[in-house]
């Protein structure tokens, strides 16, 4: 089951704050950006983040869910009315993750052979 562009919606208007946040569509799911950073994403209309130790820590009592098969398992975000909790949660995972890898250019160009 795809996840709505409603929900979706609703996520990003609770997150509104942060100002920073971006998304990409991808199979019908959305990968959520947090200043360039990858935190989680929303799975068949779940918010599913990351599971690092501050998402962990400030997520005690959440579970683990997998956003789809084959996937790794991360954490579900039961309490998204609460637009303050998102918020530190966001900034306190942000503080926590690695940067984002440079992308590298490839160069496609072929030489030909002259004959």
């Amino acid at each position: 089951m795809a996840s709505s562009k409603e929900y979706l919606d609703f996520v990003l208007d609770q997150l509104k704050p942060l100002q920073a946040i971006n998304y990409r569509q991808m199979m019908g799911e959305y990968i959520l950006y947090y200043k360039e950073k990858i935190i989680g994403g929303i799975y068949d209309d779940r918010l599913l983040v990351k599971n690092i130790e501050a998402a962990r820590n400030f997520c005690a009592s959440s579970r683990l869910e997998l956003p789809y098969d084959g996937a790794k398992p991360m954490i579900l975000v039961e309490n998204v009315d609460d637009s303050d909790f998102l918020c530190r949660l966001f900034e306190e995972m942000f503080k926590n993750l690695p940067a984002p890898k440079a992308k590298s250019r490839v160069n496609f160009s072929v030489e030909r052979e002259k004959g």
